[in-house]
């Protein structure tokens, strides 16, 4: 798994690259590079970067107090 990284907790103006909506992940990528998703693109995503060895910063964990959406329950 990518390691974890320590840098700055991720806030409301940090948008998903994929979509736009609020990113929970951050990934740094071994050649420097950086992309933010939100947390359904970054678990989409979450076991081939990190096959490439990127290093995951997830704080998707924040949203578990969020209610189901309809049809979810």
């Amino acid at each position: 798994m990518g390691a974890a990284i320590a840098t700055e907790t991720l806030t409301a103006t940090d948008r998903c690259d994929r979509c736009g909506a609020r990113a929970y992940m951050r990934v740094t990528l071994p050649g420097g590079g950086e992309l933010l998703f939100c947390g359904h693109h970054g678990h989409a995503h979450k076991e081939a970067l990190t096959a490439v060895s990127a290093s995951i910063q997830d704080e998707s964990q924040s949203l578990s107090g969020t209610p189901a959406a309809e049809g979810e329950r």
